[in-house]
């Protein structure tokens, strides 16, 4: 079995890289950086090095930055979008190797096992990587070793390009004597001056005891590119780095050589007994780093969606028979997705015309569904506009977006019924006809404020069970789209209203009652924002309104309180 290998890939300006192929080049004289967003304000979190060399560094306030550099230009830095970047330069490093792992947020293993002889070499992949990354405008640092924490090290603290050779193995003797000694049963050891029993070597003439059984791991020696380098190469956390380099420990070689003496292992052992995380356990990370013990890593595996196509001998150029192939395609996709256990949310027609023009159609299903008729029926609404030309040479369609959907036995009740008559189909044909937007429900919210307790969505989408409804007092059965300014003639500050001027009209109170009151969502609204005291009132005429008073005398946050109405009551 050939020696496994790991190939690092460290993308030290993924943001930066990602922002400039997005937004061009940076102007002459104003350098370029990528803000968070914290609670003491925007702080740096990535840069260039016309940045650095202004004298920014991630981390700074930006206030900070734009005191040493007034003309630093800053933007906000989308993690989301660098994910989705890595992820798709995952599928893309493939091409390297059998699989590839994620190492957010800005690098890649990829296992090159038996791969680099296609290549002419490991020193030859590691040029067709820099390559393949220059091309496509990203800055990359990569490094061969033996494990992944070892070619991680090398790529983010040794030189670019690194390899590290050979194999971190035992010898061929040293196998043999330790494969033979731990299948030796221990019933035939022999005693040893402790009590302990002794196992036998393969040779029966030289025992040897348990006791002084040997350390194997100590034949795996720690090699010079790694023993030069920080502690920080490790993957170690901060605080963890900061209780290591209290303790004098700051290059690899120093926390190897503790472990030559018991007493100082032990010692190592004992501070970071509790840490359960590799990366809060500096001795662990070393026997990953030296192969002691393995390091489960995720290979990406590409989502390939559901597709089908259609290249008929001649081009199509009538509403026919571009429905007669749609109807075939729709019948292979409903199989592709019957074979998947899938059903499709989203799909995409695909037209290609001989002159190169291209049509995409997309459809959205408020249920995952697989039946073909379906399908065919909401596609033919979308394709009275298409324009053939000379013909259409392909038609393709995909399923972008799918979810698992059970197979399922049809009663006899539910097979007389026609198809397209559940909710599910209703819904989606008033969709294709009026809007994707056109079609939504309203759903409570948990919110004390009336215009917030709704929220609009999709007709079938599930509610969401994120928060726990509020139980409110009883609410009216009409509120305004947006509440009222109205003029309340009160008898003191904060008693009840008496009469109100609403729309050119004026009302004398007769009943009243409350209030009740509901004051500001502080993680929503700013300080100065006033509470509301709710009064259900009702006129001379009958006619019940549902009223509030937006703020208190004396509050502090304003001056007379002012009055809205925002229901109308039964």
């Amino acid at each position: 079995m050939p020696p496994r290998r790991i190939l690092s890939l460290w993308l030290p300006a993924l943001a930066m890289d990602r922002h400039r192929l997005a937004h061009g080049e940076e102007e002459p004289g104003r350098p370029r950086v990528l803000i968070a967003n914290t609670a003491h304000g925007p702080r740096i979190a990535a840069l260039g090095r016309p940045a650095a060399e202004a004298g920014a560094r991630v981390g700074m306030m930006l206030a900070d930055a734009r005191a040493l550099c007034p003309r630093i230009a800053a933007a906000p830095r989308d993690q989301a979008g660098d994910l989705a970047l890595l992820e798709q330069l995952a599928v893309w490093s493939g091409r390297w190797g059998p699989w590839v792992a994620l190492d957010p947020p800005d690098g890649l293993l990829v296992d090159v096992t038996a791969v680099a002889h296609l290549f002419g070499g490991e020193a030859e992949l590691i040029g067709d990587v820099h390559a393949a990354f220059a091309r496509r405008g990203l800055a990359v640092r990569a490094a061969i070793a033996p494990t992944a924490g070892a070619a991680w090290a090398l790529a983010h603290f040794g030189s670019g390009g690194a390899i590290l050779e050979g194999e971190y193995a035992l010898t061929e003797a040293q196998r043999h004597g330790e494969e033979a000694l731990a299948a030796q049963p221990l019933d035939t050891a022999e005693p040893c001056p402790g009590g302990e029993k002794a196992a036998s070597r393969p040779n029966p003439s030289v025992p040897l005891r348990l006791c002084e059984r040997p350390n194997f791991s100590s034949f795996y020696e720690l090699p010079l590119q790694l023993a030069d380098l920080p502690v920080a190469a490790l993957r170690l956390e901060s605080a963890v780095l900061t209780v290591l380099r209290r303790l004098g420990i700051k290059r690899i070689g120093q926390l190897s050589g503790v472990e030559d003496a018991a007493s100082g292992r032990d010692a190592i052992q004992r501070r970071f007994r509790n840490r359960r995380s590799p990366a809060a356990n500096p001795l662990l990370r070393l026997d990953q780093l030296l192969g002691r013990i393995p390091e489960p890593l995720l290979p990406v595996a590409p989502a390939v969606p559901p597709l089908v196509q259609r290249r008929p001998m001649e081009p199509i150029r009538h509403r026919e028979l571009l429905d007669r192939v749609l109807a075939n395609l729709a019948s292979d996709m409903a199989r592709e997705l019957e074979r998947r256990g899938e059903g499709a949310r989203r799909l995409e027609l695909g037209l290609w015309r001989i002159d190169g023009a291209v049509t995409v159609k997309r459809l959205e299903m408020a249920v995952a569904t697989r039946e073909a008729a379906h399908i065919g029926r909401l596609f033919a609404g979308k394709l009275d506009d298409i324009d053939a030309g000379f013909g259409i040479e392909m038609v393709r369609l995909r399923a972008s977006w799918t979810e698992p959907l059970a197979l399922a036995q049809v009663g006899l009740e539910a097979a007389a019924e026609k198809p397209g008559t559940t909710l599910a189909a209703c819904i989606d044909r008033l969709t294709v006809r009026l809007g994707e937007r056109a079609v939504s429900r309203p759903v409570p919210f948990a919110s004390h404020l009336p215009e917030r307790a709704q929220r609009w969505q999709k007709p079938l989408a599930p509610e969401p069970t994120s928060q726990e409804l509020l139980a409110f007092h009883h609410r009216p059965l009409k509120l305004l789209d947006k509440p009222e300014q109205i003029a309340v003639l009160y008898a003191t500050p904060d008693g009840y209203p008496q009469r109100f001027r609403w729309r050119g009209a004026v009302h004398d109170v007769v009943c009243v009652e409350g209030p009740e009151r509901i004051a500001p969502e502080w993680w929503r609204e700013k300080g100065g924002t006033r509470l509301r005291d709710y009064y259900r009132i009702e006129d001379d005429a009958g006619r019940r309104y549902w009223i509030y008073r937006a703020g208190l005398i004396g509050d502090g946050r304003g001056g007379v309180p002012d009055w809205y109405l925002q229901g109308l009551c039964a």
